[in-house]
């Protein structure tokens, strides 16, 4: 360890044994360093993508059916977070003036550092999946109701435009927050 690492500072005597033990292990890993380990170095990511025509019919599904899973592994396997603007976040969700000020001096994280991030992740997430839901507006219009005479064309029993405003500006902001926070997607 004292030859090693340097950090003992008493007199180690080693026995024949343990020298020939250090030469060996000395070799081995001249060996990985000259063989394995520049292989494992230069070996690069491989990536194929294969785009069809029929792919940038509906881009924005198609992305989403590559993004929503992605989204949902970094979820469940994160061991960090990015810096969240709290405008982006519930009011129960932000920091106050000291929290931020402490975080821009030496980097310290208040109680809700990581919620902020947990909640921005869920929201984009939400937005994926809906968009994956072909019918999520039907959710907003009640049952069809046909006329009784030839000359109507029908109408909805009810529709609710405020609920499916307020969906679709959720569905807006999960993609807006994906577009601000897509170099803060890694783990």
């Amino acid at each position: 360890m004292s030859e090693k690492y340097g950090y003992i500072n008493w007199p180690i005597e080693y026995t024949r044994y343990e020298r020939f033990l250090e030469k060996v292990e000395r070799c081995v890993n001249w060996i990985y360093d000259h063989t394995i380990n520049l292989l494992i170095n230069e070996a690069k990511q491989k990536t194929y993508v294969r785009i069809d025509p029929w792919d940038t019919w509906s881009m924005d599904c198609t992305l989403a059916h590559i993004v929503l899973p992605m989204l949902k592994e970094l979820r469940d396997i994160k061991h960090g977070a990015p810096h969240v603007d709290n405008e982006d976040v519930p009011e129960s969700l932000r920091a106050n003036q000291t929290e931020m000020r402490d975080y821009e001096y030496d980097g310290s994280t208040d109680i809700h550092f990581f919620a902020r991030w947990d909640w921005v992740m869920d929201e984009m997430i939400w937005a994926f999946e809906q968009k994956l839901r072909d019918d999520w507006d039907n959710d907003y219009y009640g049952p069809w109701i046909n006329p009784e005479d030839d000359q109507g064309f029908g109408r909805f029993e009810w529709v609710d435009d405020e609920g499916k405003q307020k969906h679709e500006d959720r569905m807006k902001n999960g993609f807006r927050l994906f577009g601000k926070y897509y170099e803060a997607l890694w783990d």
